[in-house]
């Protein structure tokens, strides 16, 4: 397990680095070759010890030992031309297995400051190893902030859902395991660690004698845990064959051979090999695939060789394609897809999900959008192919996990209620099953098994399991109605745009949900002197565009655009009950397929199901769900109100934000600005909007990339950790805080914010984010904003506004009280969260109590 004290020193190692080297895959680097020349100097010293030689440190190379290196006495500069020298020369050193020197090649130091390269190597020399399997713990924490590869659409898998996949596959000590696209070798490393698991002693049924713990416990756990007695020396030999990995990435290649070194892979099999345009290794198959493949497929797509069964340029399509090609007879398969591959209708996606449902298809198992937060919040599912199963059985099993132990906010918090269990537990008995010929049957809250003819249906093959899920209105203790029978749909319809105005001539026109707030519409913006469609006080508005399904009450009479449908309940319904149910995730809005809808039309809003329990019955569960929503607007209130506050104090200085000690970084404008056609979901530059900083923070959700080439010339750089970031157009004075978690390599900012990069000697970064938090900041804000429809706060102004500068010590002082307070503050989100919970508990007794009209 990793200890606290050496993810402290992972981190000042980082934060040394972080003024020389900017880039964390970069600090990667410099901390990994740094910890395995110490690694290697303590394996020399252990071994002079024992009365043995050393190894590693011998002959001419013995004047490059890391205790000589940062010996007392050794000037920073001495440090810095041994080291540098070293780094050239090690390749050459005969005394290091070959996979050592693959390591030190290439390796150099990319900076010349002696100050810093003494203090990175003072720190460095702070860490001890009582065995490899310490330094492994290390080196995946280090590993964990690598977070994403933006330009080559790769994220990083979380552990817990590795290891969650890992034990539904199952992998054997005999079967050859391969990962073809691996990463820093986290699927094979897992897979090995399951293997001895189930080949040690004192392990029942795959568990060891102790508790398993929660998905927090099982993140980084110790790479040696499990012994694998029980293994064989054959076995291990058979295992270090058949465990191997390809990347196109060389830096990637030399990452997963350290990671599979230190977890005891003597000679690692992992590849720099190109699996889409490369036939070399097109004959090779595999016993188990376990992969995350790139998302994101470079201008122009990806140009394979001919021998794929499936003919495309995207690289999604094509690596589902090499797996299930590769498998053997009854091999087995998990892959982590994006949504594309379930729903997308190009003759590319339809034609890959054919051959998967008709010869190696075993289930789908949707996971939350939130899953690769804070790298992205990309929505992904797995793949399970299972070629025995897809030969035996006729049904698919679909499976939706909605919490996996962790929020899905960027901090991604641990939390109770984990599905993960129950999933695995359930999906391995299913298979079991279907691998006899059964699995017709798949009796779980969470998935359902689906005829492989009815997916095939349409000819779309499509692989949302939610298509194929139906409420049963027998279940129900109350009669299901569509919503076309108990109240009045009104479709929206824009005015003539000439009538549109925003002087409040006309009436109230609203065309989208960007005009909702939390419950109540918000006020208009937009008036019309030729209304069409209306809307009256209290009807329900639903949004019925992307995104579809949001809904909100109006006070006032309007008129209702394109965007937005007005429904107006009869006397048969409470117009409040109508609305808990329309804004609660039971509601199902029929009509499109698929994960995602562009837009329903009035006969989908009115085929919407909705349970009709008699009026008193309606009315006991509004004032049950209205209890507590008082109780979330309490809650919230709390939230919206606190500021931390900044002591005044006259022995201070103060400064304007212009002359203080921080450089500001401006966003793109005008002829700078990317076009449309520029963005794309995964791509070369990740592209900051206001929409990234919210209220409560910095988050890393709705990205958007730029596509190579665009923005060359227009660069900003890099976040660097410790920056700020403030919103000045729109929503101004939205400010977040980096931590250095989402490393991205190229980084442009839109031109409603700016990026502060204090000064850390003078300014500290916790202290200048509290700032901009403070009532002392939002007073000065107001009076210097202009604008009233798009408010917004120019860079000019803002340089007026004066900020208290007390010595860094009072400011951190200052930050941890605030701090404190915010963590009090905080409670109240996990209130929000937990009576927003008891709310849907109480729709969901309306859907789940149940016999049909008539049966009771």
């Amino acid at each position: 397990m990793l200890d606290t004290d050496t993810k402290r020193r992972i981190d000042t190692c980082r934060d040394i680095l972080v003024g020389k080297v900017p880039d964390p895959k970069s600090q990667v680097e410099q901390i990994t070759i740094a910890l395995i020349y110490k690694f290697m100097d303590d394996m020399d010293a252990d071994a002079i010890e024992m009365d043995g030689k050393p190894t590693f440190f011998t002959k001419d190379f013995e004047r490059y030992r890391w205790a000589k290196l940062v010996a007392p006495g050794v000037s920073g500069q001495d440090m810095l031309n041994t080291y540098s020298e070293a780094l050239t020369n090690m390749v050459q050193n005969e005394g290091l297995p070959k996979l050592f020197r693959d390591i030190f090649r290439n390796a150099y130091l990319p900076y010349r400051d002696p100050e810093t390269l003494r203090a990175f190597l003072r720190e460095i020399d702070t860490f001890t190893y009582d065995h490899s399997e310490k330094l492994g713990d290390a080196f995946e924490y280090l590993l964990s902030v690598l977070g994403s590869q933006g330009d080559a659409g790769q994220f990083r898998t979380p552990r817990h859902i590795i290891d969650f996949i890992v034990e539904i596959i199952d992998p054997q000590k005999t079967e050859v395991i391969m990962d073809p696209a691996c990463g820093t070798a986290g699927f094979l490393i897992s897979a090995y660690k399951h293997i001895l698991k189930q080949n040690s002693t004192g392990v029942v049924n795959g568990n060891g004698a102790g508790a398993e713990g929660d998905a927090t416990d099982q993140a980084l756990e110790s790479p040696m845990r499990y012994p694998g007695d029980l293994l064989q020396p054959e076995d291990r030999a058979r295992l270090a064959r058949n465990i191997k990995g390809y990347d196109i990435s060389p830096d990637m290649v030399r990452l997963s051979l350290v990671n599979l070194y230190l977890h005891g892979f003597a000679d690692p099999k992992v590849e720099e090999y190109d699996t889409l345009t490369s036939e070399d290794k097109w004959t090779e198959t595999a016993d188990v695939i376990l992969a995350n493949p790139p998302f994101m497929s470079p201008k122009g797509g990806i140009k394979p060789h001919t021998r794929f069964q499936v003919h495309s340029k995207r690289s999604e399509v094509l690596f589902v394609d090499y797996i299930a090609e590769h498998l053997t007879p009854n091999g087995r398969a998990a892959i982590v897809v994006p949504e594309g591959i379930i729903f997308q209708s190009q003759s590319a996606y339809v034609a890959l999900r054919k051959m998967l449902v008709e010869n190696h298809l075993a289930a789908v198992i949707s996971l939350p959008a939130g899953v690769f937060n804070p790298y992205s919040g990309v929505k992904t599912s797995i793949l399970i192919l299972d070629r025995a199963v897809a030969k035996a059985s006729k049904h698919v099993a679909f499976f939706k996990i909605e919490n996996d132990g962790f929020a899905l906010g960027a901090q991604r918090k641990a939390v109770k209620g984990s599905q993960l269990a129950q999933v695995k537990a359930e999906l391995e008995v299913w298979l079991h099953a279907a691998r006899a010929g059964g699995g017709e049957g798949l009796e779980s809250s969470l998935g359902s098994a689906v005829e492989r003819e009815r997916l095939a249906e349409g000819g779309d093959y499509n692989l949302s399991g939610e298509r194929y899920t139906e409420k049963d209105a027998r279940q129900s203790l109350f009669p299901i109605v569509s919503l076309g029978e108990i109240a009045e749909v009104v479709s929206g319809q824009s005015p003539d745009g000439e009538t549109v105005n925003d002087s409040g001539q006309g009436v109230p026109f609203h065309q989208g949900k960007t005009d909702f707030g939390d419950r109540w519409i918000l006020p208009p913006r937009k008036w019309t002197t030729a209304p069409t469609k209306f809307a009256e006080p209290n009807d329900i508005l639903m949004s019925v565009r992307a995104p579809v399904g949001p809904v909100n009450l109006t006070s006032y009479r309007m008129c209702v655009g394109r965007g937005l449908a007005a429904i107006r309940p009869s006397e048969r319904v409470d117009g409040n009950y109508l609305f808990a149910i329309l804004r609660s995730a039971e509601a199902t809005i029929v009509g499109q397929s698929g994960a995602a809808f562009a837009a329903i039309n009035r006969k989908d809003v009115e085929a919407i199901p909705i349970p009709l329990p008699p009026l008193e019955v309606q009315r006991e569960i509004v004032a049950e769900v209205e209890g507590y929503q008082r109780v979330i607007d309490g809650a919230r209130a709390v939230l919206d109100n606190y500021r931390p506050h900044i002591p005044a104090d006259p022995e201070w200085p103060i400064m304007r934000l212009a002359e203080a000690p921080l450089e500001i970084i401006d966003g793109d404008r005008g002829a700078n600005y990317p076009s449309k056609e520029d963005f794309t979901p995964t791509g070369h530059c990740l592209f900051l909007s206001t929409a990234n900083v919210r209220p409560d923070g910095f988050l890393f959700e709705r990205l958007e990339f730029i596509s190579e080439g665009k923005d060359a010339a227009l660069r900003k750089g890099k976040l660097v950790r410790g920056d700020v970031v403030l919103t000045t157009r729109g929503t101004i004075g939205n400010t977040g805080i980096y931590d250095g978690s989402v490393p991205y390599e190229n980084v442009r900012i839109n031109s409603g914010m700016l990026i502060f990069r204090p000064d850390r000697d003078k300014l500290e970064s916790g202290y200048l984010f509290a700032f901009f938090q403070s009532e002392n900041f939002v007073m000065q804000r107001e009076s210097v904003a202009s604008g009233s429809a798009q408010p917004q706060l120019p860079i000019r102004s803002l340089n007026t506004i004066s900020i208290p500068i007390p010595p860094v010590e009072t400011q951190q002082a200052i930050v941890a009280e605030i701090e404190t307070e915010q963590a009090l503050v905080n409670g109240n989100r996990d209130l929000i969260a937990r009576f927003e919970r008891k709310i849907d508990a109480a729709i969901a007794r309306v859907w789940g109590e149940a016999k049909a009209e008539g049966e009771a």
